[in-house]
């Protein structure tokens, strides 16, 4: 069932963004006991999606790669591997199997540039039009492969919150679906696998640094290191740290200078803030606020190890560094750092 944030009013699992008296929704199930499946993808975890239908292509199970940073073991977790490029494939995936149970044909979003990437991508194989509403500020090499995968794209004047309101508006004019990542429920389904993946990988890290703009990352590592608890597997939850973008903070403290080469977590306030707020304070978490010259300086770093990736992927090396340096993670903890898009869709350099 679907359960309003808010009011706590129940719904049934039908594609639906928010309650009746204005909240957000989270999917509620009880599911026993924690038996994945023999899937090395992410149908590993069908038991505990709500998933109907199997779109095409299946997210990947993402492999974690250990460095030592400042005798930190810290564990960058290649979410960028995915077949679109983004962690969002996870939260598409369990969407669109949402959207072809309903029979939806045509489906509005907004994005920063990997969620309309993503839903481009698994629409074209779905048969399902996607109408993507972006700022002009979006990376022309995102843009180009939207384009390519056949969304209609739709350019919006304006920051991000912006682009929401049109997209929103437009959705309702048509009288088609509107997808919202940050509002829909079953994104956060599908994101909370990665918290499946790293238990089975490495067990419960001490810390965990997520990109937070809207929260569907942080919200749904957080709910399935939560199922994993109710379920038995595990005490206690990591400690999560929501890593923002200067300037555009809505957890940590609002900075005058910002960061806009972290442009997916520039979004000034989630419509899930209070959510995110009750995630951070149960699992004794935090916030960190990154600006453009760390982001860039962290960036330049993963590409000399070997990561290729975009800028918002680099915040939470960013964070890591500041953390280590107030002292707050010590030595020989585990850290998990998602790495949640490609640099490879990047056409200008940085």
């Amino acid at each position: 069932m679907l359960r309003c944030s808010r009011c706590g009013k129940t719904y049934p699992e039908t594609f639906r963004l928010k309650c009746d008296c204005g909240g957000t929704l989270l999917v509620e199930r009880d599911y026993g006991t924690f038996q994945p499946g023999t899937f090395l993808d992410i149908r590993r975890y069908l038991p505990y999606l709500p998933v109907g239908g199997i779109p095409s292509p299946v997210p990947a199970l993402t492999p974690v790669s250990e460095l030592k940073i400042g005798g930190v073991r810290a564990f960058f977790k290649l979410e960028y591997l995915q077949p679109s490029g983004s962690f969002k494939d996870r939260g598409t995936w369990v969407t669109v199997s949402k959207l072809l149970e309903e029979g939806v044909a045509e489906a509005v979003l907004d994005s920063s540039g990997n969620a309309a990437l993503s839903l481009a991508l698994y629409g074209l194989s779905s048969g399902i039009r996607v109408h993507t509403f972006v700022s002009y500020d979006t990376s022309p090499g995102k843009l180009s492969l939207i384009q390519s995968l056949g969304a209609v794209v739709h350019f919006v004047d304006g920051d991000r919150m912006a682009v929401h309101k049109k997209a929103r508006e437009f959705a309702e004019q048509r009288g088609l679906t509107y997808v919202s990542h940050w509002l829909n429920p079953y994104f956060i389904e599908g994101t909370k696998t990665v918290a499946f993946e790293v238990f089975e990988q490495l067990g419960v890290p001490d810390y965990v640094l997520v990109p937070t703009g809207s929260g569907t990352l942080f919200l749904g590592i957080w709910k399935g290191f939560r199922e994993l608890m109710d379920m038995g597997e595990i005490d206690e939850l990591p400690r999560l740290v929501a890593v923002q973008a200067s300037g555009f903070e809505s957890l940590c403290e609002r900075s005058p200078v910002r960061n806009n080469l972290a442009e997916g977590i520039a979004i000034s306030k989630s419509p899930r803030l209070d959510e995110i707020r009750t995630a951070l304070k149960e699992a004794d978490g935090l916030c960190v606020s990154v600006d453009e010259l760390e982001t860039k300086g962290a960036l330049n770093w993963l590409r000399r190890h070997g990561f290729l990736v975009e800028p918002t992927s680099a915040v939470v090396l960013g964070a890591l560094w500041k953390l280590v340096e107030m002292g707050e993670i010590g030595r020989g903890l585990k850290v998990l750092l998602p790495l949640t898009g490609s640099g490879l869709k990047l056409t200008q350099g940085i």
